[in-house]
């Protein structure tokens, strides 16, 4: 499986606009299309950062367009959700460039990332567009409360570490937590989404938020495939991978199990919802 990875720009509102496309050579020209979201706790990163990630979206048959995104504090909520959701619908108006208009539309990322994906996923489904088809979620942040058993039990809490850091630069100011597209997990409606992948691990400091809106998604009838890999990891850090080789995460462990649940996300994708248990589980 050889991922190629270029950089192309595109003008978004009369701005340049540069993002690292990747493919494998060997991928269906029909495969998804996949705007996938690097981490860095909002704060830091760049789509070189989450090239880990994308070049196993890319080995498990999508084409990825890996793009950045206002980073905090100097751009506080919302403006990073408002820049990608304009993104997302350029990707998906573009998609025929790289696969084809048909094409299943995506969208991915991890840790923050994983919060703008889910955030995005929520915005598309209240404004009608785009015609988004999946999400998915790797360790995704969506709880600013950071109260959680795995959040205490990664010595992490809701002062003094880095995510901690990351979301107060994020929402600029308390109250911004309420909001669902800041925090995900307060979202009160999670019916008419997109089919969500959420994926984490046993030693992730998010596994109890996503577990949990996981299961909140099955409950309000989305199509959800839910996985939890067993550690170590070193998850969410170690997904944070600038690409040294033709494969960044290629000495992880979890690299194939994180890749074969993509596959199956896809495969759940185009087949649609005759392979969906009336639990939302495939």
């Amino acid at each position: 499986m050889a991922v190629q990875s270029t950089q192309e720009q595109f003008m978004l509102e009369g701005e340049a606009l540069t993002a690292l496309v990747l493919r494998d050579d060997a991928a269906p020209a029909g495969g998804p299309v996949v705007l996938h979201l690097h981490g860095g706790s909002f704060v830091s990163g760049s789509p070189g950062h989450g090239d880990g990630v994308a070049t196993l979206l890319a080995q498990a048959g999508a084409m990825v367009v890996s793009a950045g995104y206002p980073l905090a504090p100097e751009h506080p909520f919302p403006q990073a959700i408002n820049h990608v959701f304009k993104v997302l619908k350029l990707v998906g108006a573009m998609r025929g460039r790289w696969a084809r208009k048909k094409s299943k539309l995506v969208v991915a990322g991890e840790e923050a990332g994983g919060n703008l994906a889910a955030a995005v996923a929520l915005m598309a489904r209240d404004q009608q567009v785009p015609d988004l088809s999946g999400q998915i979620l790797i360790a995704p942040m969506l709880d600013a409360c950071m109260a959680t058993n795995s959040i205490r039990k990664a010595d992490a809490g809701p002062v003094g570490c880095r995510w901690a850091d990351g979301w107060s630069d994020y929402l600029g100011s308390a109250e911004k937590a309420a909001h669902p597209y800041a925090s995900p997990a307060n979202a009160s409606r999670l019916s008419g989404l997109a089919p969500a992948l959420v994926v984490t691990a046993a030693d992730d400091p998010m596994r109890d938020e996503s577990c949990a809106y996981a299961e909140r998604l099955r409950a309000a009838g989305v199509v959800t495939l839910a996985a939890e890999l067993s550690g170590p990891t070193g998850w969410p850090c170690s997904l944070q991978m600038p690409r040294a080789s033709a494969e960044p995460l290629a000495g992880e462990p979890w690299a194939g199990e994180l890749r074969d649940q993509f596959i199956r996300f896809f495969e759940v994708l185009a087949i649609g919802s005759r392979t969906v248990a009336a639990d939302g589980k495939a």
